[in-house]
């Protein structure tokens, strides 16, 4: 495509804005628990470019896709592993139509929740797992492969390794952190944001960055730490609308678009180059992140 890469975009000064929840999304569109989320590409192409759309329209740079879950070891609690190529290439795809030919589709890549400390995996598996989604990804229309919500290290390197090896894709990983009592950060295995950004940069990632378990408040203090870590590489957000309350047994997330949408000078200051949404997050969200963007001239 002509259009330029993320980290060619992020070089020449761009903020850019990615976009925002598709979980609750699929939920409000009538999906229900246990059903496959990745199986609605193909049944349910329509509404899953719904919400493509919606994110286009409210003004982000970028989409994900609906195969967060799409690697085969997860695809066959659902009795989908032999469709793993099928149900990757449909996502990536529909996005690709929502995004046209001027925006980006970063397509989702989520941990496959195995770990090799606990035997239930190799690193030489993940490889393979990760490979095969890739492919199909970028088959389907991928500009780049957003690996996410990660927490242990040698799982997100194999996902960058795969994606750097089978594919032309950039290669973008983030994770997922939380504050611990002492007021520092890190994910479930313990990794701090540092550790996070020199791992994923040694391992080849064109975008390094986090996602989910956080606030806008707390992701600048978590970007600030990967930026000291790695001074060059272009730092995504996909921060959650807030920590969530349960009201009434729902979990609920209080983060208006206003109040994402004023920190988002503080996330560009502490280094932040591409910024969206996780959980709790809606087109508004992203449309007001856009204004906040625009305003500062980026």
């Amino acid at each position: 495509m002509a259009k330029m890469t993320l980290v060619e975009a992020v070089a020449a000064g761009r903020v850019l804005v990615s976009d925002g929840a598709w979980g609750t999304f699929l939920q409000k569109k009538g999906m229900q628990p246990g059903e496959c989320p990745e199986l609605w590409c193909v049944t349910h192409a329509s509404d899953v470019l719904d919400i493509a759309k919606s994110y286009i329209e409210a003004g982000a740079d970028m989409i994900e896709s609906d195969s967060f879950g799409g690697t085969r070891c997860k695809l066959q609690h659902f009795g989908l592993a032999d469709r793993t190529t099928e149900l990757n290439q449909a996502a990536a795809a529909i996005s690709r139509q929502a995004a046209g030919r001027d925006h980006w589709v970063i397509a989702s890549v989520g941990p496959t929740g195995m770990m090799t400390v606990m035997g239930d995996v190799t690193e030489a598996d993940f490889v393979q797992f990760f490979k095969e989604q890739a492919v199909a990804l970028e088959a389907g229309g991928a500009d780049a492969i957003c690996i996410e919500t990660m927490s242990a290290l040698d799982e997100a390197v194999a996902a960058i390794q795969a994606t750097r090896a089978h594919t032309r894709c950039e290669a973008i990983c983030t994770f997922t952190f939380e504050r611990t009592v002492q007021g520092t950060y890190r994910t479930m295995m313990g990794v701090s944001p540092a550790q996070a950004a020199q791992a994923a940069v040694e391992a080849g990632a064109h975008v390094i960055g986090t996602n989910c378990g956080n606030g806008m408040e707390r992701m600048v203090e978590i970007v600030r730490e990967m930026r000291e870590a790695a001074p060059t590489t272009p730092i995504l957000v996909h921060a959650n609308a807030g920590l969530p309350k349960n009201v009434n047994g729902v979990d609920v997330f209080p983060e208006t678009p206003a109040d994402m949408a004023a920190l988002v000078p503080a996330l560009v200051a502490a280094g932040a180059n591409i910024i969206g949404g996780c959980c709790g997050t809606t087109p508004a969200h992203i449309a007001a992140i856009k204004q906040a963007v625009k305003a500062l001239g980026k």
